[in-house]
């Protein structure tokens, strides 16, 4: 059975080229309506949605939003020619979308995307309902541990602040310090200052996600770089990004949420799909031998407990 695509555009020209790139690929659904798109995915079982930002009516991170409310399972993709500050940080925090696609598209990109999150869609469709007891896991019965890189404690003052008594909160101060923690114990939810685009943080975020999918990450960074984050979503699957200094609610109810997620991967190992990354577009060849050292220990210690 083909998967079911839902393209989400206010442009009728739009739509026109994407069911000509995936015909006979997926069962395409098309509207010009945000609103409709929400009603059908209400009705029916889509496994991707894939919605333009900038529509007249609707937005599409709320359209993305609604989805998930109605829908976990369906898998969402936001596809824009506007890259703004305000749209990219509200797709992961809001829409925590798959992935974010800009116009104009790469064809065989897109597609490859696309498939991939049809697929991961349709195990999702497939799996049979959790039942009713373990649907929330609870935050005691898995190890709560979250780890706070940032230089000056402030970040990690605040998070102690925020946490209940049972979380451990573990704080680093440089990237070495973190990924030695990392090495060592199981980390539930990672807080990471960003304080430049550039440097070792950013592509070392997106290489934790390969190795620890189950590790949530939450970004704060006073860098307002819809560049940045962009490739911290497709390549690193960040679970918030918030802007320094983040409010103190926002961030509450981040680590919460990342805390719950966290249990919940750890609960059904099939969910880890979806937070699959892209390839990341940085050198490997220029990796400095102490994070490759890094990086076998963590891979070592994570086997471990895998297995």
């Amino acid at each position: 059975m083909m998967p079911r695509v839902l393209f989400v555009d206010d442009e009728e020209r739009i739509l026109r080229s994407l069911r000509m790139l995936f015909r006979g690929r997926c069962e395409i659904l098309t509207t010009t309506s945000g609103h409709e798109a929400i009603e059908w995915v209400r009705q029916r079982p889509v496994h991707v949605v894939v919605s333009d930002q900038r529509m007249p009516e609707i937005g599409g991170v709320e359209v993305l939003r609604a989805v998930a409310g109605h829908s976990p399972a369906t898998m969402r993709i936001l596809l824009t020619g506007y890259a703004d500050m305000d749209a990219v940080t509200a797709s992961v925090n809001d829409g925590e979308i798959y992935r974010f696609i800009e116009k104009p598209w790469d064809a065989l990109r897109l597609i490859d995307t696309v498939e991939q999150a049809a697929r991961i869609a349709q195990d999702g469709f497939a799996a049979p309902p959790p039942e009713a007891s373990s649907r929330k896991p609870s935050l005691s019965t898995v190890a709560a541990r979250v780890l706070v890189l940032d230089d000056d404690g402030a970040v990690a003052a605040q998070v102690r602040e925020l946490m209940p008594e049972a979380v451990r909160i573990e704080h680093a101060t440089s990237l070495p310090d973190a990924l030695d923690a990392m090495a060592v114990s199981e980390i539930a939810v990672v807080v990471a200052q960003l304080s430049s685009a550039a440097g070792d943080v950013a592509e070392a975020l997106k290489q934790l996600k390969r190795l620890c999918p189950g590790t949530l990450v939450i970004v704060v960074s006073p860098l307002r770089d819809s560049r940045l984050v962009i490739g911290l979503i497709n390549e690193g699957q960040i679970f918030r990004f918030l802007l320094q200094p983040p409010p103190r609610e926002l961030l509450r109810r981040g680590l919460l949420a990342a805390l719950q997620r966290h249990a919940e991967l750890r609960a059904d190992a099939g969910l880890l799909r979806r937070h699959a990354v892209e390839p990341s577009r940085g050198d490997a060849s220029t990796t400095p031998g102490w994070l490759q050292q890094a990086w076998r220990r963590i891979r070592e210690a994570t086997a471990l407990r895998i297995g």
